[in-house]
């Protein structure tokens, strides 16, 4: 698991940090990129709203954006300090959200964060760690006017239901890669490998539903207690994200209690296995026993034995040898020791 970048890490990245900022009119028609310091202006004019997205911003960023917009000083501390859990805050006549989200990078899960500002004439998000470009989210917002009408509760809508729609592929692959590693865990050998993959598996699960869980109780709220900043339009779009986070859910708790089992059922083909060696060599060991018993009689220099005096006294005792250990492994056999 990759934990999101620390706030005061030097950026590698060459993505900027303002990614877009765009004005809309009332009916959902596209004014068109503006400037940062061009935002007081647009909502200055009657029936506009604006929709800003930033990756990772700098402190002086943050602070020109809450100018812009009044934002809440412990908003603003929470989105430049990152590393907030799952939560939705109201600040007068706006809405502070912070959603967890995660993307597979080269096969491993990564974790970042979404944080969402949200008034009746704005939507800012801010996009920290392993968060893909909500630009399709906007693409498509503006592809259908009519619903972007109903002004930035529709871009919220958006962006909340693309973060949903990502996880389900990573669920999808976590699901295929169970199965594989079931054929794994069946396999005539043992492999310290599967079961370390499937310790990760656990924890990369066990920290994926403690990001989607919340966010089914954030949408709870935002349809329940925020009707003035949802319209009734809405709400069933904001339904629908409810359902695809529940699904998503349920299918992480399905998964991880798949990988509990697949643990214990490893642990205890291991020990079956394990057993199966140990009844072997107890087997051997047995029929070793025998031959050895009778034959260390002969190194105890007695003086009158009978069988010394007889010619077929070797050969006979070579036959019992044989025969008694014939009987302790026809007897092993039968039981299935070997």
């Amino acid at each position: 698991m990759n934990p999101i970048t620390p706030p005061n890490a030097p950026s590698t990245s060459s993505q900027p940090m303002v990614v877009n900022c765009v004005a809309y009119r009332k009916d959902g028609s596209r004014i068109g990129d503006i400037t940062l310091d061009a935002i007081s202006d647009v909502l200055a004019e009657p029936d506009t709203f604006v929709w800003v997205g930033l990756y990772e911003p700098d402190e002086a960023l943050l602070e020109k954006i809450q100018g812009e917009f009044g934002l809440h000083d412990l908003a603003i501390e929470d989105a430049h300090a990152a590393h907030q859990r799952t939560k939705l805050e109201t600040y007068g006549d706006s809405l502070f959200l912070v959603v967890q989200t995660a993307q597979l990078i080269n096969g491993e899960l990564a974790f970042g964060e979404t944080h969402i500002f949200f008034g009746p004439r704005y939507l800012v998000t801010v996009r920290h760690g392993a968060s893909q470009s909500y630009a399709p989210a906007r693409r498509g917002c503006e592809q259908t006017p009519e619903l972007l009408a109903n002004g930035p509760s529709y871009g919220l809508y958006a962006v909340l239901d693309f973060i949903v729609d990502n996880l389900l592929p990573i669920v999808r692959d976590f699901r295929e890669e169970v199965q594989q590693l079931e054929h794994d865990i069946f396999g005539e050998t043992y492999k310290s490998s599967t079961v370390r993959r499937l310790y990760d598996m656990q924890r990369d699960l066990m920290t994926l539903r403690l990001a989607v869980a919340p966010l089914q109780d954030i949408v709870n709220q935002l349809i329940r207690l925020h009707p003035n900043l949802i319209p009734e339009v809405l709400q069933a779009y904001f339904r629908d994200v409810y359902d695809h986070a529940f699904r998503v859910n349920e299918a992480i708790g399905a998964m991880r209690e798949m990988l509990t089992a697949a643990i214990n059922v490893n642990l205890s083909l291991v020990s079956l296995r394990q057993n199966e060696v140990m009844k072997k060599l107890a087997g051997w060991a047995a029929m070793l026993a025998a031959p050895t018993l009778l034959t260390s009689w002969y190194g105890m220099n007695f003086t009158h034995m009978p069988e010394l005096a007889q010619p077929w006294a070797y050969p006979g005792i070579i036959l019992v040898v044989g025969c008694v250990v014939g009987g302790i492994y026809l007897g092993l056999k039968r039981a299935k020791w070997l």
